[in-house]
C-alpha cells in the first residue's frame, strides 16, 4: 500500500501505520460484519497503510469469534481482548494505547457514526488540525426527553466547566499522534473521554454529519447510564456543585437565623404563640434535605478521590493479537 502523509518523529507514529481506527465493541454481533465491510470499503479507497483495532470490552456474545474470523480473513484488522468489561471510555483508552498510527479515529461499530466520513477527517488532519471531531447535524430519531436531556446537560457544562466542549459531539473523531501521546498521559480512573479531547488543547475542526440509527441490535445507554455519564462529566471538569453546597448550606442558616428572629419578635411584641408541630416538622425535613443533598455531593467527590489513590491499573488485556500484515499471532499482554 501506498503511505500518505507526514510520519510523525515520536511515539509509535514511526511504525508506517498511516491511519489507526479504533472500535469498542461489546455485544454487537448483529453489526460487526457490516461495520467491517463498510469501513474497509471506504479505507482502501484512500490508498494508505491502516490498522483497524477491535477492543473486545468483555462481549458476552459471539462478537469475539466473530472479530477472530475477520482478522483471519483479513489483514490489517487487530483484536484487543480485554480481560472483562471495563466500560466504554476505559475501551477507548486501551484502544488509543495501542494504536500506531500518524492519525487514529475513534468510532462506534453500530453504523450510527458513517465510516464514510473519515476521509473527511483525513483531509482536514493533512490540513494541520490535531483533532477533527464529527459534529451531529440533527438529532431527528431522539425522544423530545433525550434531546431536552442532552441540551440540558450542554447548557450546564458550558456555564460551570473549565473547558468549553462542543455541543452534538461524541466519541466520533480523528486524533493526531500528538494529540493521541497527550491523552496517553493520563491514567485517572473516571474517565470523560469527550472533556479530555477538549482539555488538551490543540487545534479542532468540526466536521458535520447526519447520524443513522442503529443498524441492528439494542443500545447500551438507558437513561440511567446516561445520567452517572453525565455526573462524570460535571465532576471531572468542575467543582461547581461543591461551591453550589457551601452556597446552599450558608443560605439556609441565613435563612434560618432570619427566621429565628421573626419568631422571637412576634412572640415578644404580639404574644403569638410560638409555630406548632406542623412548622418544626417541615423545617427539620427541609434542613434534613439540605444535608442529605450537600452530603451527597461531597460524597461524589470523596468517592472519586478514594478510587483514584488505589492506583489500580485501567485495563487487563486477556490477549492482544496484531494485524496479521506483522506476521505474528499476537502476544500475550499483562497489566497496564
Amino acid at each position: 500500500m501506498t503511505l500518505l502523509g507526514e510520519q510523525s518523529s515520536s511515539g509509535d507514529g514511526g511504525s508506517g501505520v498511516v491511519l489507526s481506527v479504533v472500535v469498542p465493541i461489546c455485544n454487537e454481533e448483529a453489526v460487526i460484519r457490516e461495520f467491517h465491510r463498510r469501513t474497509t470499503s471506504v479505507l482502501q479507497e484512500l490508498s494508505l497503510s491502516f490498522e483497524i483495532i477491535y477492543v473486545n470490552d468483555g462481549s458476552t456474545d459471539r462478537s469475539l469469534s466473530i472479530l477472530q474470523e475477520l482478522r483471519t480473513a483479513n489483514t490489517g484488522v487487530a483484536i484487543l481482548d480485554l480481560s472483562r468489561n471495563f466500560g466504554k471510555e476505559i475501551a477507548l483508552t486501551a484502544g488509543l494505547d495501542h494504536a500506531r498510527g500518524d492519525a487514529v479515529v475513534l468510532i462506534d461499530a453500530d453504523l450510527q457514526h458513517p465510516p464514510e466520513v473519515i476521509p473527511e477527517f483525513l483531509k482536514h488532519w493533512r490540513e494541520g488540525y490535531d483533532v477533527v471531531y464529527g459534529a451531529r447535524a440533527d438529532r431527528e430519531q431522539e425522544s423530545r426527553l433525550k434531546k431536552f436531556s442532552t441540551s440540558a446537560f450542554h447548557l450546564i457544562m458550558e456555564k460551570v466547566a473549565s473547558v468549553r466542549i462542543p455541543r452534538d459531539v461524541g466519541d466520533f473523531l480523528l486524533l493526531s499522534r500528538r494529540a493521541v501521546e497527550s491523552l496517553k498521559l493520563f491514567r485517572e480512573q473516571h474517565r470523560f473521554m469527550k472533556g479530555l479531547f477538549t482539555w488538551i488543547g490543540y487545534s479542532r475542526k468540526g466536521v458535520p454529519y447526519r447520524c443513522d440509527s442503529r443498524y441492528d441490535g439494542r443500545t447500551k445507554w438507558n437513561y440511567w447510564k446516561l445520567w452517572n455519564f453525565a455526573l462524570e462529566g460535571v465532576t471531572s471538569f468542575t467543582i461547581f456543585p461543591l461551591k453550589v453546597a457551601s452556597y446552599l448550606g450558608l443560605i439556609t442558616a441565613f435563612g434560618a437565623f432570619c427566621y429565628a428572629i421573626y419568631i422571637v419578635y412576634h412572640t415578644l411584641v404580639y404574644s403569638d404563640p410560638v409555630a406548632g408541630y406542623p412548622t418544626l416538622i417541615v423545617v427539620m425535613l427541609f434542613l434534613g434535605g439540605v444535608q442529605l443533598m450537600t452530603l451527597g455531593i461531597t460524597g461524589e467527590y470523596i468517592g472519586r478521590i478514594f478510587n483514584e489513590t488505589k492506583q489500580r491499573p485501567l485495563y487487563f488485556v486477556n490477549r492482544y493479537c496484531e494485524p496479521r500484515a506483522d506476521e505474528t499471532l499476537g502476544r500475550d499482554l499483562d497489566v497496564v
